[in-house]
């Protein structure tokens, strides 16, 4: 099941990498897809939800709802 997160603080594609790059350090095999311009993040992943939501927050990006 795909973990939607809204990320307001996303502006460009770098924010994106670095997103990316820090859930795929939770779990190596997670499917991330950065909408820069919806400020989404979709997480396809085995990890739980609180640890990719984590992995988000430690990158320095807020997550709308937390």
């Amino acid at each position: 099941m795909a973990l939607l997160l809204k990320v307001p603080s996303i502006v460009c594609t770098g924010c994106g990498d670095t997103i990316t790059k820090a859930i795929q350090t939770v779990e190596s095999d997670a499917s991330v897809k950065v909408d820069i311009a919806a400020k989404t993040v979709s997480v396809e992943a085995k990890a739980s939800d609180e640890s990719i939501k984590q992995a988000v927050v430690a990158t320095g990006h807020t997550i709308e709802g937390e």
